[in-house]
């Protein structure tokens, strides 16, 4: 027996949008990095400062919207400084 086929196309949906409603998500905004990666380094504790807690602890990526290898570099270079002691 042959399959129906839909004629209705504008029924469809977009795949993992399974309730029917074809809306458009709102993009995520791009992080507005004012430093170079050159800028990552231990050394730099005044740029270090601001990714941190006044408690010490390292801001996640939610936070800073920094991309992924970013914000790799920067907790290497916070622990650096926290090894050279130039900050706590």
């Amino acid at each position: 027996m042959p399959r129906k086929t839909n004629t209705d196309r504008n029924s469809k949906t977009k795949r993992g949008n399974r309730t029917g409603t074809m809306e458009a998500r709102t993009p995520r905004p791009k992080p507005k990095i004012d430093f170079t990666v050159d800028a990552l380094d231990f050394k730099n504790v005044n740029l270090l400062k601001q990714f941190v807690t006044d408690q010490g602890r390292i801001l996640p990526r939610k936070y800073t919207g920094l991309p992924a290898h970013y914000q790799r570099r920067l907790n290497t270079s916070i622990k650096r400084a926290r090894q050279m002691l130039l900050m706590k």
